[in-house]
């Protein structure tokens, strides 16, 4: 099913949040004693960070998350400083916390701790809320990594009930979610070439294999796919020519997030054409020269440093353009 798209509002729904916690090191060395340069402490998920970089550049959305336990609350505390618009379901478990440690060089590890399970209820009431605040939205968004024990199509599930009230629906996660939201008919998926690679259930070494691995998915009932790749940028697969937008050369600070702030700007830049890629582009390269997952404002993003060009090569996705 397609639904008709409308001026954006969005919806985003963060089954699995976090409190992401960012250290900035000169160099990480594995077993010394490292003194840290900077920490902060920001709302993670990637549904939260698709709606923080959309607020941050003045578009509409709520966010939509559970959230218990001592970091939950914290979390809740810095989206109210943020003055993002949020609907919190309580849960039992404690919401998670990563940590990230980002180098001076520009390499970023980071620790990602699974979610605690959620009940069938408390998931049935965070679809729910997010049901609730479809009113005049124009796209409904889920992301990231699924709690754990949470069924498969979780995602799927909230498409339908998407669908039914009018709206859009995009889904960015891996693995079985994302397999199971392809089935469901979503209008948008973004997932990166290995999340690509994973449900073509092959290796792509190229932008051909790319661009045919993403056909093949349209053929499955997606209306646009949106392929992140790295310092290569994103490839569209969508009605008409697959295009290439290749960002601008950055000095990378941290790639967290940036792939939150490419769909986000994919939404914010009208979520169809060329235009909307390279939005998405600009976005997520702003995003690499921010530290920890801080999301670009509007004086940060330049969609004409972009280059744009057909999505055709046959040559391996080995290192960055030069």
């Amino acid at each position: 099913m397609t639904v008709p798209i409308k001026p954006v509002r969005v919806v985003t729904v963060t089954p699995n949040p976090s409190l992401d916690r960012t250290v900035e090191v000169d160099r990480l060395v594995p077993g010394t004693v490292i003194r840290a340069s900077a920490m902060r402490e920001d709302p993670g998920g990637k549904g939260v960070n698709v709606a923080r970089a959309l607020a941050a550049n003045g578009v509409a959305c709520t966010a939509v998350l559970p959230l218990g336990g001592r970091d939950g609350r914290l979390l809740a505390d810095l989206l109210d400083e943020l003055g993002l618009a949020y609907r919190s379901v309580a849960v039992a478990p404690s919401t998670r916390s990563n940590v990230t440690v980002s180098d001076s060089r520009g390499t970023v590890t980071k620790l990602n701790v699974p979610g605690d399970a959620l009940t069938p209820g408390e998931l049935a009431a965070l679809a729910e809320a997010a049901v609730d605040e479809l009113g005049g939205a124009s796209w409904l968004v889920g992301c990231g990594s699924l709690p754990t024990g949470a069924p498969d199509d979780f995602y799927a599930r909230l498409a339908e009930l998407g669908h039914g009230a009018g709206v859009a629906v995009a889904v960015d996660t891996s693995g079985p979610a994302l397999a199971a939201a392809v089935e469901a008919g979503v209008e948008l998926i973004k997932p990166n070439l290995a999340e690509l690679a994973e449900l073509a259930g092959r290796e792509l070494v190229s932008l051909d294999d790319v661009v045919a691995a993403a056909e093949a998915t349209r053929e499955r009932g997606v209306a646009m796919v949106v392929v992140s790749l790295g310092a290569y940028g994103a490839v569209l697969v969508g009605d008409g020519e697959p295009w290439l937008a290749v960002p601008p050369p950055v000095v990378a600070r941290s790639d967290v997030g940036a792939g939150d702030s490419a769909l986000a700007g994919f939404l914010a830049g009208g979520a169809s054409g060329p235009g909307a890629l390279c939005s998405a582009v600009a976005w997520g390269t702003a995003a690499v020269s921010l530290p920890g997952t801080a999301v670009p404002g509007p004086d940060l993003i330049d969609p004409s440093l972009v280059t744009l060009r057909a999505a055709r090569g046959s040559q391996p996705l080995v290192r960055p353009p030069s």
